[in-house]
């Protein structure tokens, strides 16, 4: 079993409440935007386990520690991670066939800003984009998402909500 912390989008923004919020997780995945590699350096003092990719704003030592895509599997359950891939109905071009060529359960994407956590039946996976950490965009309420996987299920999905975006 282990618990998972999701976040995105942070754009350099630390906020003390991702360590608080993930303090129990024995992994943390970053699905992009994450502005300063002290962000994922912070993260890495949290849990033990540290999942990023690379976003269209990274550069820099992010962009050369971070991939754009991984694909893995965590107890069983097979995993891919983009910053840009779309949700269910309206996937990047190319982002529905990979995933289902690759019979991945559960797909993470961040670049929105809008918290979606929704199911593909068609694909049979779950979907979530954990909206935005950070300050920086339109989003409205600032988000992370934690949940369990076990033995190649999901359950006990949590949205943290961080408060209202900074005007």
């Amino acid at each position: 079993m282990k618990r998972i912390g999701i976040l995105s989008d942070t754009h350099s923004c630390w906020d003390d409440r991702y360590a608080k919020h993930f303090a129990e997780c024995d992994e943390i995945w970053h699905a992009g935007d994450v502005g300063d590699i002290s962000i994922i350096e912070r993260l890495r003092d949290v849990a033990p386990v540290v999942r990023a990719v690379a976003g269209n704003v990274d550069h820099g030592e992010v962009r050369r520690l971070c991939p754009e895509l991984l694909e893995f599997e965590v107890e069983g359950l097979k995993v891919w991670m983009s910053h840009i891939a779309g949700y269910p109905g309206r996937y990047s071009p190319g982002v529905k066939k990979l995933l289902a060529e690759n019979r991945i359960k559960l797909m993470v994407a961040g670049h929105s800003h809008i918290l979606k956590v929704m199911p593909d039946a068609e694909l049979d996976l779950l979907h979530i984009n954990p909206g935005a950490a950070g300050y920086h965009g339109w989003q409205k309420e600032r988000t992370l998402v934690r949940l369990t996987i076990d033995a190649g299920t999901m359950r006990d999905l949590e949205v943290i909500t961080l408060g209202k975006q900074k005007i």
